[in-house]
């Protein structure tokens, strides 16, 4: 049984999959194909629609049969969410995934960092890698529910007319609308050729009249007077003043905007506009950190804020901050450097921006990350009894090389495209120690984000505790489609 962490993946037997999430929690699936958006409102598999081709929820388990798929399909995400509404998944206990083969055999389990104030999560996706299927650990939050998540996969969700105690629908028009802006107009609740979908409300699910992505917030375009920006990027100076108001008043030191940033955020706007929808990839199938560094950036941590809707840089700085999470983002103290752009999409008038936060790599900065990468590890071997681990040049050698690789060559795996294993990388960086074991992650934005997920991993958690282990190396490389990717390299 393989254990994932964030951005993991594993190729999947042939045949039918189970897949379980134990506890108060809803399953739901969404079907698309190679482009990430729905056909129709069949994709969408939920409580209220529990069946389409190849997949099936069947009491507290999602059954998947990838052959048996629609036409074009290539793709099934897993989304959860508690059963009892507005419960955020924070107040329950960590998901568990589990998933199982022809047969009963559980072959893949991934536990993702504990959610906070979202409401749904996505946890995984089987998806279609040429012929074969394999399974991808996610763990992406949203703070606003099926909607969010509907909206996010090219679905409109329109919400259903609340009735009056009397039983007539209020204000006498049964017509669903669309949340009203922010000066009282209301937008057309589905666009010429869109979908459009109704989430029915059985268990009190009610769609919220603003929403907003944990990871990447989407707001309702603004109703207000002011007129929309043109051209390719807002006044820096203008920019920069609010942005760094804002950091000043939770003592976070200011940011500088960066060329290279500022031309990476410009092209992941253009991509989202062109497609219509918020996104981590843009249509060429790059990641927006893969963007960053193809720019020439390198960094040792980095944030986005991927938002559609705000028409100005104050409406942008307003929104990025009415939420925990995106306001943290904008006013990490460790970020030094800054990127900002926004395209419209010409079909709908949305303005899609994009803003980039990073600390530049330095090499006195990647010992300090993996200074803190071991204190952290050693302090939970201290809480365990156990001996501190001392660093070791070799295997530190080896862990940074293996990182730097995975971004370099777009995998994720303990065994490298040439077949190499941890030990073979070890040895060959001139490591002598009898024992070899490690950990890699991908997408945590810290040292204390990774050794606390390695930490709440069975597997990896063994590896941290292991009483042989005597030495440590550490590895961190920024790129690729996660943005981070990390390695602990342990010896005996």
């Amino acid at each position: 049984m393989s254990e994932l962490v964030p951005g993991g993946n594993l190729p999947l037997p042939s045949g039918t999959l189970t897949i379980r999430v134990p506890g108060a929690f809803d399953m739901s699936a969404i079907i698309t194909d190679d482009g990430g958006k729905v056909r129709g409102d069949g994709d969408f598999v939920f409580y209220n629609q529990p069946a389409a081709p190849g997949a099936r929820l069947l009491g507290e388990e999602l059954v998947v049969d990838p052959t048996a798929l629609r036409a074009g399909a290539s793709r099934v995400t897993v989304v959860i969410s508690p059963a009892e509404p507005g419960t955020p998944l924070g107040h329950l206990p960590r998901p568990t995934l589990h998933v199982s083969a022809p047969g009963g055999r559980v072959i893949a389990r991934f536990t993702p960092p504990r959610p906070q104030h979202e409401t749904v999560l996505l946890l995984a996706e089987v998806y279609r890698r040429g012929p074969a299927w394999k399974l991808r650990a996610l763990g992406q939050g949203y703070a606003e529910g099926l909607a969010g998540v509907a909206r996010d996969f090219g679905v409109d969700v329109v919400e259903d007319a609340v009735p009056s105690p009397g039983g007539a629908v209020a204000g006498g028009s049964p017509r669903p609308v669309a949340p009203p802006g922010r000066d009282g107009s209301r937008m057309p609740s589905t666009a010429p050729g869109s979908r459009s979908f109704r989430l029915p409300g059985p268990r009190g699910l009610r769609l919220p009249g603003a929403f907003s992505r944990a990871n990447g917030p989407r707001v309702p375009a603004s109703g207000s007077s002011g007129s929309p920006m043109s051209g390719g990027a807002p006044d820096p100076d203008d920019y920069l003043s609010l942005v760094n108001s804002a950091r000043a008043r939770s003592g976070s030191p200011p940011v500088v905007l960066d060329a290279r940033l500022t031309a990476a955020a410009r092209d992941h706007a253009a991509g989202m506009a062109a497609r219509g929808q918020l996104a981590s990839k843009g249509p060429d199938g790059v990641s927006v950190h893969q963007r960053i560094t193809a720019s020439g950036y390198a960094y040792l941590t980095v944030g986005e804020h991927l938002v559609s809707g705000p028409r100005t840089p104050a409406e942008f700085v307003e929104y990025c901050l009415s939420a925990e999470r995106s306001r943290s983002t904008l006013c990490e103290p460790a970020f030094t450097e800054a990127g900002l752009a926004y395209v419209a999409d010409r079909r709908s008038g949305d303005m899609f921006w994009t803003a980039l936060w990073a600390r530049p790599f330095t090499p006195a900065g990647l010992a300090q990350t993996a200074a803190e990468v071991i204190a952290l590890t050693n302090t939970e071997r201290a809480r365990a009894g156990l001996t501190r681990l001392s660093g070791d040049p070799h295997l530190a050698a080896a862990a940074q090389g293996h990182s730097a690789d995975m971004v370099a060559r777009a995998f994720y795996s303990h065994t490298s495209p040439d077949g190499s294993e941890p030990w073979d990388r070890a040895a060959a960086a001139g490591c002598t120690q009898r024992s070899i074991g490690e950990n890699i992650a991908c997408g945590q934005r810290s040292p204390a984000e990774v050794v606390d997920g390695w930490m709440n991993s069975p597997g990896h958690r063994a590896n941290i505790l292991k009483p042989g282990f005597t030495h440590i190396g550490v590895g961190f490389a920024g790129g690729g489609a996660a943005g981070t990717y990390w390695t602990q390299l342990f010896g005996g």
